[in-house]
């Protein structure tokens, strides 16, 4: 019991009691165990940070005294700017005085000086003031906020510092969304004009947006297991939206004011019990699988030269694009779908029957070079399917004569307006994961791949009939194998077959047996050629 005056007896040298466990911890945490006592929080907070690991050198209470001692010793507060990196960002109160309000900026000031590495923060300030909110002084807030900054726990990162680590965990959390919250990643590419734009937002939900009792329960097990305690309650959060948005959809054309609206009013939807109950039901990768996920995000972000500036843009424009088989609609949705580090280019009509005929070696010469394509099909009965395939086409000739499959677990089929994964993202419990020692952030040769523990090379696969994804021949393409074809062309490109197959366990696309009216494949339009493949280095 964390009450005031119970369960710290005077009898007890309380230095000697053995620390509860991780997991006992967390459980506590997750259930709300301390959540009736602000005097349980401010003694545990303290204890919990220092649990956290940090850099050798890390600023503590008696540097804050020494430095705000300078700063402010003759100068007003009032007369000290925030620092450059909190520029654009919410600083929220919550429920600090005036007094608490001066010092939770002289801690702001502090940190800006004490760490100048730090460029883009805006999960800084509101951590600073909840913090506050559980502190003896500002001297104890700031030394919890400097370990919290400074943590090097390996995969357990707690606060992004720059615009490129922001950008990164908002591309993340998109590629998370995407594929544990369809029904509402669906609905938000319908309604918004920028998917990533919606989700760069992901962290306000958190903090400023949540109601100070809902923000101070995330808090609690934020302190205890890091970063990806966030990416579950922001994608409960989408999830309970969906289920409280009206049948057709966000009401207002500005979809992120919506969001935040309905975060702010959470309480009128769910008790924060039940949505951290359905925020740690979630099936999550590891944490060091989202680790992986976000350096690779970096990777991608850095080779576009996206590092410190924010860059959105409508990469399928509603006005420009054209298409025989999809709407400009029916596309964003397709891209909303992509790896990040691809979706972010706007589309570019590689090969089409309507202009380059029906011819399998035309098709090959104009897609060899591209990587990843969008595979589109309309067929003659008016259905609509495809593919995303995340390798050249130049891949089947390295089988010689054989018609060998190729390609990564970032593939998928879709019929109309779904897709379907690879079968072992979808049942993740069908292959055990190669050992942590064996993942790494793609290399060089690699670039532009989104998701690396996705490839095949990082699962021991149950048989190889789960991995056969792309394959080409003169005889036509095939996309998904294993006890059938996901969908099947001959060298013509007019006849078409498709059928259950075990790499995605999907359903047959469209007709089994159909007639091509239009095929289309869209590549990228980056800002270096493609054409040379991404392997040319």
């Amino acid at each position: 019991d964390t009450s005031p005056g119970r369960g710290c007896g005077p009898f007890v040298d309380w230095a000697k009691m053995p620390e509860p466990r991780g997991p006992e911890l967390k459980r506590l945490a997750r259930e709300g165990c301390w959540a009736g006592s602000h005097a349980g929080r401010a003694r545990l907070y303290p204890r919990l940070i220092q649990r956290v690991s940090c850099r050798l050198v890390t600023p503590d209470a008696l540097v804050y005294r020494d430095v705000a001692g300078r700063l402010f010793g003759k100068r007003s507060v009032s007369s000290h700017p925030l620092p450059e990196f909190l520029e654009g960002c919410p600083v929220p109160t919550y429920c600090l005085s005036p007094h608490g309000v001066t010092a939770l900026k002289k801690i702001l000031i502090c940190v800006g000086a004490l760490f100048p590495d730090i460029t883009h923060s805006p999960l800084l300030p509101a951590l600073a003031a909840l913090l506050l909110h559980y502190s003896e002084d500002e001297a104890q807030c700031f030394e919890s906020l400097s370990r919290l900054i400074a943590s090097n726990a390996p995969h357990a990162a707690y606060i992004d510092q720059s615009f490129l680590a922001h950008q990164a965990s908002c591309m993340t959390f998109g590629d998370l969304a995407s594929k544990h919250c369809p029904a509402a990643h669906k609905l938000i590419a319908g309604a918004a004009a920028n998917v990533l734009e919606v989700y760069s937002e992901w962290l306000s939900w958190l903090f400023p947006g949540l109601p100070l009792a809902y923000a101070v329960r995330v808090l609690d097990v934020f302190l205890l297991e890091g970063q990806k305690v966030l990416y579950r309650i922001a994608l409960a959060l989408l999830k309970q939206f969906r289920l409280s948005a009206a049948p057709a959809g966000p009401q207002g054309s500005d979809v992120k004011a919506e969001l935040q609206a309905f975060v702010s009013n959470i309480a009128q939807h769910v008790s924060v019990d039940k949505l951290l109950e359905r925020a740690f039901g979630i099936r999550l990768f590891s944490r060091k699988e989202i680790w992986l996920l976000h350096m690779a995000n970096r990777k991608a972000l850095v080779e576009r030269g996206i590092t410190v500036v924010p860059s959105f843009h409508l990469a399928v424009d509603m006005q420009k694009f054209s298409s025989s088989t999809v709407t400009a609609q029916e596309m964003r949705l397709v891209w909303s779908w992509l790896p990040e580090s691809f979706s972010l280019f706007p589309p570019l009509l590689l090969f089409s029957t309507s202009q380059d005929g029906c011819s399998l070696q035309r098709f090959y010469t104009c897609c060899e070079g591209y990587e990843p394509t969008v595979l589109l099909i309309k067929t003659t009965e008016g259905e609509v399917c495809g593919a995303f395939l995340s390798s050249d086409w130049a891949e089947r000739k390295k089988s010689g004569a054989t018609s060998g499959f190729f390609g990564t677990g970032e593939c998928f089929v879709r019929p109309e307006a779904e897709r379907y994964e690879w079968v072992l993202i979808q049942k993740p419990e069908l292959a055990k994961a190669v050992p942590p020692k064996h993942l790494a952030v793609p290399s060089a040769q690699g670039r532009g791949r989104l998701s690396p523990f996705l490839a095949t090379r990082h699962f021991l696969l149950p048989s190889k009939t789960a991995s056969m994804f792309m394959s080409g021949s003169r005889d036509g393409i095939v996309i998904g194998g294993g006890g059938g074809q996901a969908l099947s062309l001959d060298a013509s490109l007019l006849r078409g077959h498709t059928e259950r197959c075990e790499t995605f366990d999907n359903p047959p696309l469209c007709q089994e047996n159909f007639q091509v009216q239009l095929l289309e494949v869209w590549g990228f339009q980056s800002d270096t050629p493609t054409k040379q493949g991404w392997d040319a280095n």
